[in-house]
């Protein structure tokens, strides 16, 4: 039994018996709904008719009134509608407007600032103004209540950048968020938080003897020991002893922070389990001493004063898989990029070499360096960006592209560059200083403003605060870590 026969025996209700078919003239009237349902539910232009015009009802086949007819089109229906969601709902009437003229939320103001510049104003604020001093009759989506289609100017270009930019750029979008209302550049304690007596520690250019783990574990190369001190605990623990006719010459921590290499003044590379103090092997295989290390994964590069670069893979039981000539004297600086394809030497050649890793000779050469390069660092923000700086006579960091081989910049700092640190977090590079001033310099990347924290040469490490952290980026934070943690201690 189909459904016309379930219907069949009951009299036509009164609005059957005197229903047409829908004309042109009534097609309008159907598109805005009767306010209980939604108009697509009722019949429109387009449905089939029920049966032939006539007036009689007879001549009509019977319609159950519970019966839907669906057409082949939407007819929106305004009473259906969230228009408050895309900021189209009639202005509020006078004795409501108290309670409509809220303020919007964080992230509505922080969304509109970032896609439609600082400067945009409140659009339920201008359009409540504007239909405010209208009639309050005014139907939706006219000039009173504001159009659909909206037009603005374009975005200010500064305000663009802002949303790709760093440090002092971010309050363009988002004022008083990432930095305090007010405030100034981000202040840089003067004084260290801690300082380690370290007697015996080589002074020499050329070394690379203090290295931090990725467990907050410091290794410190001092005469023939080396030595480990924890930064969460300040335990001191001696990892090897060389003997009398060695001397520690470069550590470097592998990045899993479990295991350490040491370069020797006679040239062997020895490599150490630091949780059990354990030496794990010894390989012999530069003829002079090692004074840089870097690691890539289980790949150890080492450069010695013999000016060749080896890689030492911990898996082979060869000491070495492949060997870098090309310096024609001491290698003193190298670092492997981010991504581990790229690694940079540094030597006493005034040279600055890019290799891959698979390279023998150096694929990028950059010679305008004037003294040894040893500080080398890799931008975590820009891929390919590489610091370097030189010596005494140079005195340069410079800043080069690797991808497209091209020299940036370049900064007289007026002393010796001994070594560079991106900080994670922010733009921001320090470099540490040898004769004549010996100081430490934070500079912001790329317009190199400068913060000289302090100058001294001595035979102690000292700790600063120098770099905002990730999850507190504010300047009393810093200042406050600084003042309130200041230890003088021994770190044998």
């Amino acid at each position: 039994m189909d459904h016309h026969q379930q219907g069949q025996g009951q009299p036509p209700s009164p609005a059957d018996a005197n229903s047409k078919p829908p004309t042109p003239s009534s097609t309008p009237a159907s598109r805005h709904g009767s306010g209980t349902a939604p108009s697509w539910m009722s019949s429109s232009e387009g449905a089939p008719p029920r049966g032939p015009a006539s007036s009689s009802a007879s001549s009509a086949p019977p319609t159950p009134a519970s019966r839907t007819v669906y057409s082949d089109r939407f007819i929106p229906s305004r009473t259906g509608s969230n228009l408050a969601l895309f900021d189209l709902a009639p202005a509020p009437s006078s004795s409501g407007s108290a309670a409509a003229a809220a303020p919007p939320s964080p992230y509505c103001a922080l969304l509109r600032a970032a896609l439609f510049g600082p400067d945009a104003p409140d659009r339920l604020a201008s359009s409540a103004g504007a239909s405010s001093s209208s009639s309050a009759a005014s139907p939706v989506g006219s000039p009173a209540g504001g159009n659909i289609f909206r037009f603005k100017a374009e975005v200010p270009r500064n305000a663009k950048r802002a949303l790709f930019a760093g440090g002092d750029d971010q309050d363009l979008l988002f004022p008083g968020i990432f930095t305090p209302k007010g405030s100034g550049p981000r202040k840089i304690p003067r004084s260290p938080y801690k300082v380690l007596d370290a007697p015996a520690l080589q002074d020499d250019f050329y070394l690379n003897l203090v290295d931090w783990s990725s467990h907050n574990v410091l290794s410190v190369g001092l005469g023939n020991c080396v030595y480990l001190w924890n930064a969460c605990s300040s335990k001191v623990t001696k990892l090897c002893d060389l003997g009398a006719d060695d001397t520690v010459c470069s550590v470097s921590w592998a990045q899993r922070g479990t295991h350490l290499a040491v370069g020797t003044n006679q040239g062997t590379v020895q490599i150490w389990d630091a949780t059990r103090c354990k030496r794990m092997r010894t390989m012999e295989s530069h003829r002079m001493r090692v004074g840089a290390l870097a690691w890539n994964s289980s790949l150890l590069s080492s450069g010695s004063r013999d000016k060749n670069i080896l890689h030492h893979d911990l898996r082979a039981p060869e000491d070495y898989v492949s060997k870098l000539t090309g310096h024609k004297s001491e290698v003193c600086g190298l670092k492997w990029s981010y991504d581990n394809r790229q690694l940079a030497s540094g030597g006493n050649d005034n040279k600055l070499f890019v290799w891959n890793q698979h390279s023998v000779q150096p694929v990028l050469k950059y010679t305008e360096h004037t003294a040894a390069v040893k500080a080398i660092a890799w931008s975590p923000h820009l891929h390919g960006l590489l610091a370097s700086g030189g010596g005494t006579a140079d005195r340069c960091i410079r800043f080069w592209n690797t991808t497209t081989n091209t020299h940036l910049s370049s900064m007289d700092t007026g002393s010796q560059v001994c070594n560079l640190v991106w900080s994670k977090n922010v733009n921001e590079l320090v470099s540490t200083h040898g004769y004549s001033q010996n100081q430490i310099i934070v500079w912001r990347y790329p317009t190199m403003s400068k913060t000289i924290v302090t100058g001294a040469g001595d035979e102690t490490l000292r700790f600063w605060n120098v770099f905002p952290s990730p999850k507190s980026q504010s300047s009393d934070s810093l200042s406050s870590i600084g003042a309130t943690s200041f230890v003088r201690s021994y770190i044998r």
